[in-house]
């Protein structure tokens, strides 16, 4: 498979995310080319801060594969990780970390800051734009959305 394929994975995520009302960002983490874990943003629907796409994918590949790291795996998540997602992809030393839309806000592989740059161990690898305007379009709808239904009460 290729980047994009787990990429388009990961949209799918996010679409289900939205769909459930929450901000659209999936992640999928893959080994040999295997999907060993998924997940999508649940902070609405667990009413937990930390029920991020990444956290919910690693817990996942975590539990397929018996064992808290993840090296050798790759991350793929449409939106750029933040601060608290970098931080359990480097205590879980994945390998590589590939990102769609970049996050200004939040982003801590660039888009603020890179977490990956710092004299951590086992830092990723990091590319980022896989599928980005696409990922970014599927955000940029789902705000519009909730601007228009504001602003309808």
């Amino acid at each position: 498979m290729e980047h994009e394929d787990f990429m388009r994975r990961a949209l799918a995520l996010a679409r289900e995310a939205a769909d459930a009302g929450e901000v659209p960002v999936g992640c999928v983490i893959v080994r040999e080319d295997e999907i060993v874990g998924e997940g999508r943003n649940r902070r609405e629907e667990c009413g937990l801060a930390a029920a991020h796409a990444e956290m919910d994918a690693i817990a996942a590949a975590n539990r397929r594969l018996g064992d808290w790291r993840l090296e050798n795996c790759s991350l793929y998540v449409t939106l750029e990780p933040c601060p608290m997602c970098a931080g359990a992809i480097l205590n879980t030393r994945i390998a590589r970390v590939f990102y769609g839309a970049r996050d200004g806000v939040f982003g801590a592989c660039g888009g603020v800051t890179n977490l990956f740059m710092e004299n951590f161990p086992n830092p990723p690898a990091l590319v980022g734009g896989i599928l980005g305007e696409e990922c970014r379009g599927l955000l940029a709808s789902f705000f519009q959305a909730l601007r228009d239904r504001d602003h309808s009460k």
